[in-house]
C-alpha cells in the first residue's frame, strides 16, 4: 500500500468518526443518542422540496456551468446582500457540494508548501486538515472562554509573518458558537489593513443562528477596503436544514472565484443540478421560519448549558451561535486521562459527544444541541449517572 504525501499528512474526521461509531453501536441494538453532528432535525421546507421535485419533473437532471446554474449564482448573490450586507455580483460567487468543498479549493488555489495559515482554536476540525493537505504550516491562535473564544487585535498583529497567506475566521463558530461583534471585526481589519499577503477566510456558515441581541456581523461588510482579500462562505445545509443537498455558495474576489472554478472543473465539475434548483427556492422562498428555528434552538441552548453546569465536574459558558457547547471537564481528568477516554466512556453510556482535543482544543467535549428536547434531557441525564 502506498499513499502519497499529502494523504499521509491528514487524518480523517474524528466528527464524523464518532458518529459513525454511534450508527456502529446503534444497529448493535445499543440505546445511542448522538450529539456529535452538526445537523439540524428540523425537517427540510416544504417550498424547498416542492422546487427539487419541480426540477425532477421538468429535467433538470443534466450537467450545468461548473460554477453553478445562473439562478443559483443570482440567488446566492441576494443572500450574500441582504443576510450578510455584502454586496457582489453574480460572477463573483462560486456554487460548491457543500461550504467543505469550496474552503478546500479556496485553500487549495492558493497555498504552497511553507506558507502559513492563521486559525483560532479551538477549531473546525477541517480547518487544519485541509491547510495541511495543501502542504502548508497551520499556526494556532488560542482562545479561551473567559475571551469569548475570539482572537484578539494583539494576538493577531503579534501572528502575522512575511509567510502568512491566510486568516481563517469562523463566525459564529464551530465548535464554540463564539461571534465576532462588528467593532472587534473592524479592529482585526486594521491590523490586516497593511499585510496585503494576508486573505481572510469568513466562514459564515452559521449566520443565521446568532443569539445576541446584534445582528450578524462579517469582515466583507465591515471592512469593505478588503474586500478583493476575503471569501465569505455561506450555503443552506444549517440555515435550511438541508444537509443532504450538499450546496455552499462562496462570493469573493473574481481572481480567487476564478482559480477555485478551474480547480473545481477537474474535482467535481457542478454540484448537483436538482439541488441547485432547492438552493434557489431556499435563498429566494421565505425566510421567517428562520427566526422560529433560532427560537428553538435559543431555548435548547439555555437548558443544556443549565443542565451540564449542574453537573460536577463539569461546566459550559453560554454560546452566542451555532448550535454546540463547548463544555470544560479539566476536573475529570486526573479520572479519565484524557478528554478521548472521557468521551469513549460516555459513549459506553449511550451518549455520543466529541473530544475538544479534535477540534485543537483539551480536556473537554463538544456537545450539540440540534435535537429535540426530550433527546437532549435524556443525554444529559446519560452524562450525569455516568460521571456519578
Amino acid at each position: 500500500m502506498i499513499l502519497s504525501q499529502a494523504i499521509s499528512r491528514i487524518a480523517a474526521s474524528r466528527t464524523t468518526a464518532i458518529t459513525d461509531r454511534a450508527f456502529e453501536l446503534r444497529a448493535a441494538g445499543q440505546d445511542v443518542i448522538s450529539l456529535s453532528v452538526g445537523e439540524p432535525d428540523f425537517a427540510t421546507p416544504p417550498h424547498v422540496i416542492a422546487a427539487a421535485k419541480a426540477a425532477l419533473d421538468a429535467g433538470e437532471t443534466r450537467y450545468t456551468a461548473v460554477p453553478g446554474t445562473a439562478a443559483l449564482r443570482q440567488a446566492a448573490a441576494l443572500h450574500f446582500k441582504r443576510d450578510l450586507g455584502i454586496a457582489v455580483l453574480p460572477n463573483q460567487v462560486i456554487v460548491s457540494a457543500g461550504g467543505k468543498q469550496a474552503i478546500f479549493h479556496a485553500l487549495l488555489a492558493t497555498l504552497d508548501p511553507g506558507d502559513e495559515v492563521l486559525i483560532p482554536s479551538p477549531w473546525w476540525v477541517s480547518y487544519p486538515e485541509i491547510v495541511r493537505f495543501a502542504g502548508a504550516e497551520v499556526v494556532a491562535m488560542p482562545t479561551t472562554a473567559a475571551g469569548g473564544f475570539r482572537i484578539t487585535p494583539e494576538q493577531l498583529d503579534a501572528a502575522i509573518t512575511p509567510r502568512t497567506r491566510w486568516l481563517l475566521l469562523n463566525s459564529p463558530g464551530n465548535p464554540t458558537g463564539a461571534t465576532y461583534p462588528a467593532a472587534e471585526l473592524r479592529a482585526l481589519g486594521e491590523v490586516l489593513a497593511p499585510h496585503r499577503q494576508v486573505l481572510v477566510m469568513s466562514d459564515d456558515i452559521y449566520a443565521p443562528l446568532r443569539y445576541g441581541p446584534d445582528a450578524h456581523a462579517t469582515l466583507a461588510a465591515e471592512c469593505p477596503e478588503l474586500a478583493e482579500r476575503v471569501l465569505t462562505v455561506s450555503g443552506v445545509s444549517k440555515s435550511h436544514a438541508m444537509t443532504g443537498f450538499r450546496i455552499g455558495v462562496a462570493a469573493g474576489p473574481d481572481w480567487l472565484i476564478k482559480a477555485m472554478a478551474r480547480l473545481q472543473s477537474h474535482s467535481s465539475g457542478n454540484a448537483s443540478s436538482i439541488s441547485q434548483a432547492a438552493a434557489v427556492a431556499a435563498f429566494e422562498g421565505p425566510q421567517d421560519y428562520l427566526a422560529d428555528w433560532r427560537e428553538v434552538f435559543r431555548a435548547r441552548r439555555d437548558a443544556v448549558v443549565a443542565a451540564i453546569n449542574a453537573i460536577s465536574g463539569l461546566s459550559a459558558p453560554v454560546p452566542e451561535g451555532a448550535f454546540y457547547c463547548m463544555v470544560d471537564a479539566s476536573p475529570l481528568m486526573a479520572r479519565f486521562g484524557d478528554d478521548e477516554a472521557l468521551c469513549l466512556h460516555l459513549l459506553d453510556h449511550g451518549v455520543a459527544v466529541v473530544p475538544a482535543s479534535a477540534f485543537g482544543g483539551a480536556d473537554g467535549f463538544r456537545i450539540g444541541f440540534a435535537a429535540d428536547q426530550a433527546k437532549l434531557d435524556e443525554a444529559v441525564r446519560r452524562i450525569a449517572k455516568a460521571l456519578a
